[in-house]
């Protein structure tokens, strides 16, 4: 058998990397934000029944315990968040079971960040200025677009997202050749919305622009605090270019509380589902009751933000030694 021992994609897009690793640590250098390291290999990972995630058994008795590969590195920098060491950033290796394709792979490069005493407004605004220095050198500049989840899945479908009528959301995916979002969605509003999204909404939104999608439905709140204005929408944006999702922000949920009980519904619907069982990282919720500072944080994808800047089709034509399926 002859086995593929050469990259994957050219050793100048393997510099540009660099490059751009580099401009990213000049950018948070300049506004004395501390680049840190957590494990990726931890005892607890995220409850969210959307992610997949390796696990491993750590051949060290008595207990021999199932360790997990991060799906983020979040919860542990939370627990810096909580321990003082003000705004942090890291660049780092982070892993989803189940996921390969056009821009997926297994393991991936995050860049995640954390600026204590910012609201959603402002870290959207540091963000299309970091993608805007880092993306200089291959486009001109892309304007930045701040528009709320449910303006554009209006403008796109016509559907109101905080409204959930399953006859409507049925009538719109027949008229739209969409069968199957019967079967997959149900009655199920967050499953509707995720699915309209990725196959009608995205493919609307305007090319070379760097999209700043915020107030996302609370039904999809994740890990964000809820507007204290609107219960129906959640401190939560995404950012797109090309319609390729690059990164999701919130304005962190602080209640230890509300934390647990959004993880208890999770652990539920895991159950109900057949889905791996996982447990509540309870270092995690220490450190929210501890107390975590005002803040607001980011991850960005930085294979994908590498493949726009590239003008490559697929995660593979960025990485050295993709996974292979």
């Amino acid at each position: 058998m002859t086995v593929s021992w050469q990259p994957s994609c050219p050793l100048a897009h393997l510099r540009t990397r660099a490059q751009m690793l580099a401009a990213i640590r000049r950018f948070f250098e300049v506004r004395g934000v501390l680049e840190v390291e957590t494990p990726l290999l931890c005892p607890a990972t995220g409850t969210d029944p959307q992610l997949d995630f390796f696990s491993s058994q750590f051949n060290f008795p008595p207990t021999r315990p199932t360790l997990f590969l991060q799906t983020s590195p979040e919860f542990a920098m939370k627990r810096l968040l909580a321990a003082g060491s003000s705004s942090i950033y890291q660049i780092c290796k982070a892993f989803r079971n189940g996921e390969a394709g056009r821009y997926h792979n297994p393991e991936f490069t995050i860049l995640e960040w954390y600026r204590v005493g910012y609201d959603l407004r402002q870290l959207m605004a540091e963000v299309a200025e970091l993608l805007l220095q880092l993306l200089q050198p291959f486009h001109a500049a892309l304007p930045a677009k701040q528009i709320s989840y449910q303006q554009l899945f209006l403008d796109a479908t016509g559907l109101d997202p905080l409204a959930f009528c399953s006859s409507d959301y049925e009538a719109y995916a027949a008229a739209n050749a969409l069968p199957e979002a019967v079967d997959l969605c149900g009655d199920d509003h967050a499953l509707w919305l995720d699915f309209i999204f990725s196959h009608c909404v995205q493919r609307t939104m305007d090319k070379d622009t760097i999209y700043l999608l915020h107030s996302y439905p609370a039904i999809q709140s994740s890990l964000a605090r809820l507007n204290a204005d609107d219960s129906r929408l959640s401190e939560r944006f995404e950012v797109f270019i090309n319609g390729v999702e690059l990164g999701n922000g919130f304005y962190e949920l602080a209640d230890p509380v509300e934390q647990e009980a959004r993880f208890d519904k999770e652990i539920a619907y895991r159950l109900s589902h057949d889905l791996p069982v996982v447990s509540k990282d309870e270092a995690f919720l220490q450190a929210l009751k501890f107390g975590l500072p005002d803040c607001s944080g980011v991850a960005i994808g930085l294979d994908r933000l590498l493949m726009i800047a590239l003008g490559s089709e697929s995660i593979s034509d960025v990485l050295a030694f993709p996974v292979r399926v």
